[in-house]
């Protein structure tokens, strides 16, 4: 009974779905029945970025010129005309210079545009009526609103229209997302018959994505559209390190759609030779759909790539990359094969694959780690803290930065359990991950360097005064402030143990800005360009982006030189230390100018203004601090922190010297209005 009762069910909605059609006229013609696969997804493009089952057309207010909303209304011909966007009752038929000015002041004018789509003002009863004052629905009236081009939502204001495109825009949500559905003539659908696919496309890579892609606990292809950010950061420094040589080996360990090993491969070519690697099938199988949707081919697959309307790649037969991709553990084969580069981004914290990625990675290679517990790093969970990294902290002021030398000190521990050093190029804290890149260096000689940049940290839980805690000295004695004389009890609390070496490479972030403009990503190049001035301390530099700035850099005490100095790679691309003259044998670790280091840690200038005092502007305080011969600059980790060389009490002193007390300006006022009424008397 159940069988034949969902047959009759299946039978009626058959039939609605005719009568639609039928109803639909034009709109379903044998014309736009014969489309190409390619105008198929021309026009999925143009649909909302969610996934949906049943294709919507875009909004008859949504057009790209002032022309496309006048033809909506044959304009030339004689009679009274109605607009098409207001409805009868609104406004009434008129002529056609009338109605033109119409469209032109009321719907056009006040229009909001987004990547070249201007949403103009609707008043078609699109929406609910809202209530009248008695509360009848029946008597209300409809309220002007517009179409959002990306999800198709109905919003009143202006104002809100665009908070709500800026927050598709976070999300990674724009126009080139589009639908599909899972009847593309892919070999191997990785979605279940009849559900929805949807492609993405980011730096010039699609990937096909499941509708729960979102929801790490429902989806193993996890893909996070707000870790665009991250992905470009990896990928310029993977970049900096194929001008030095190449081919490279890199691993993207934890594939998930294998967004970032397909961007690597596609971009940089023959210079890398790309794995990707996932314990998932649903994994591996969508990653190698993936690769054949952008022509990429599968190493040890003998077909050759297809694209999503079935067509051959960019040259028919001939791939443009090559990627392998496998099914295995990340911890597996990083101690199976040796690479140049390793990727970590698993869900949640990487320390159960550090051991794993340093015992066989190469020297002089890079490894980059992406931790996105951030619940744990930024002191909101302090046993899970204590239990996954070690560390003892609180949450601070700083807690950003915190958290991204306790992530170094852990892989400097993991490295120096395999007789490595570490040298910190890179690290980034921001609303989502931590991002660290380190370079490794092999030798007892240089673990025994990077352990010792790990020390404990003296806070003031007071006046959140900080100083990096050296051996054989008290508490109590260490920190500048007087808080422990002042107050009763204790005010100092101990953290750690952290990295207390820099965080950052200029010429390794120099590089990477190189890159990112090569590569045209444009989203990343102001927050490299904040942390180069970061990274020396400056509010004022030249960034220089030819390769004259660019072919000899010094990390860490080893001379890289880049392909674009005009010599040939060597013998020494195998990922040693070069021998000969050039580079003096095994260069030794030039001794750290303490003065060119940035200070650790900064200071939030909200966090300590005074009471009753209107503070100085943030780029007018910066240019205070420097007169007063501090280095200063500011921080990537809080928009208003100041990163500078100055104590707390000095760094105070300043403020207060040029903030003006709040009461000024109401008593100049009184005072000039109890002039004006005596010359009035």
């Amino acid at each position: 009974m159940a069988e034949l009762r969902e047959a009759d069910a299946a039978q009626l909605h058959q039939e609605d779905v005719d009568i639609k059609r039928a109803d639909g006229g034009d709109a379903t013609s044998a014309g736009d029945q014969a489309a190409e696969p390619t105008a198929k997804h021309e026009a999925a493009a143009d649909n909302d970025a969610k996934p949906s089952t049943t294709t919507t057309e875009r909004h008859v207010s949504i057009q790209t010129k002032l022309e496309g909303l006048e033809m909506l209304v044959d304009l030339n011909g004689a009679g009274r005309k109605s607009c098409p966007l207001c409805p009868e009752e609104k406004f009434k038929a008129c002529y056609s210079h009338k109605l033109r000015r119409h469209l032109q002041n009321l719907h056009w004018k006040v229009y909001v545009e987004f990547e070249g789509q201007r949403m103009c003002i609707c008043h078609l009863p699109c929406r609910n009526l809202k209530p009248s004052l008695s509360g009848d629905q029946a008597s209300g009236r409809h309220v002007a609103h517009y179409h959002c081009v990306v999800c198709s939502v109905t919003i009143a204001r202006k104002t809100d229209m665009i908070s709500h495109l800026k927050r598709h825009v976070n999300k990674g949500e724009t126009e080139a997302s589009y639908s599909v559905s899972s009847d593309v003539p892919f070999e191997e659908p990785a979605a279940p018959s009849g559900q929805a696919y949807e492609i993405m496309k980011e730096l010039g890579t699609n990937v096909q994505l499941l509708p729960n892609h979102t929801t790490p606990q429902k989806s193993d292809t996890y893909f996070n559209r707000k870790m665009k950010t991250n992905r470009q950061l990896v990928f310029c420094s993977l970049a900096v390190l194929a001008e030095e040589r190449n081919p490279l080996e890199c691993l993207d360990a934890f594939g998930a759609t294998g967004i970032m090993g397909l961007q690597w491969a596609k971009h940089l070519r023959n210079a890398v030779k790309v794995t990707i690697t996932d314990i998932s099938d649903t994994c591996v199988k969508m990653i190698r759909e993936n690769c054949e949707l952008n022509h990429i081919r599968v190493d040890g697959g003998s077909r050759g790539p297809r694209g999503p309307d079935g067509a051959g790649g960019e040259v028919e037969g001939v791939p443009i990359a090559t990627v392998e991709v496998a099914k295995m553990d990340a911890n597996v084969i990083m101690h199976l094969r040796p690479f140049d580069y390793i990727h970590l981004d698993p869900f949640g914290t990487a320390v159960n694959y550090l051991d794993g990625a340093f015992r066989n990675v190469r020297n002089l290679g890079i490894i980059s780690v992406t931790s996105t517990d951030t619940g744990s790093l930024y002191a909101k969970s302090p046993n899970v803290t204590l239990r996954h990294y070690g560390c003892h902290i609180v949450r601070t002021e700083y807690y950003k930065e915190l958290a991204a030398r306790m992530v170094v000190a852990s892989v400097a521990r993991a490295a120096a359990r395999c007789n490595k050093g570490i040298e910190v190029l890179l690290a980034v804290a921001l609303e989502h991950f931590v991002l660290v890149v380190v370079r490794v260096l092999r030798g007892p000689s240089q673990a025994d360097e990077s352990a010792k940049k790990l020390r404990k940290l003296v806070h003031c839980q007071w006046c959140e005064e900080r100083v990096f805690l050296k051996q054989g000295n008290m508490v109590d004695d260490t920190l500048p402030c007087n808080c422990h004389g002042s107050l009763p009890g204790k005010t100092a609390v101990q953290l750690g143990l952290l990295w207390s070496g820099p965080l950052f490479n200029t010429g390794f972030l120099r590089r990477m800005l190189s890159a990112a403009v090569q590569h045209s990503m444009d989203d990343i190049q102001p927050l490299v360009k904040s942390l180069i001035c970061e990274s020396e301390c400056t509010t004022l530099k030249s960034l220089v982006h030819g390769p004259s700035a660019l072919t000899n850099q010094v990390e860490c005490g080893v001379v890289i030189k880049t392909l674009q100095s005009g010599e040939e790679s060597g013998p020494d691309q195998s990922g040693k230390r070069k021998t000969g003259e050039e580079s003096g044998n095994v260069v030794k670790k030039l001794k750290s100018d303490a003065s060119l280091e940035h200070p650790p840690f900064y200071y939030s200038i909200h966090r300590h203004s005074i009471r009753g005092m209107n503070m100085p502007k943030l780029n007018k305080f910066l240019q205070y601090l420097t007169e007063a011969g501090f280095r200063v600059s500011r921080t990537h980790f809080d928009p208003t922190g100041v990163r500078t060389d100055a104590t707390l009490e000095q760094f105070k002193s300043v403020l207060t010297k040029y903030s003006v007390p709040t009461y000024t300006n109401a008593t100049a006022t009184a005072t000039q209005t109890s002039v004006s009424t005596e010359k009035t008397v």
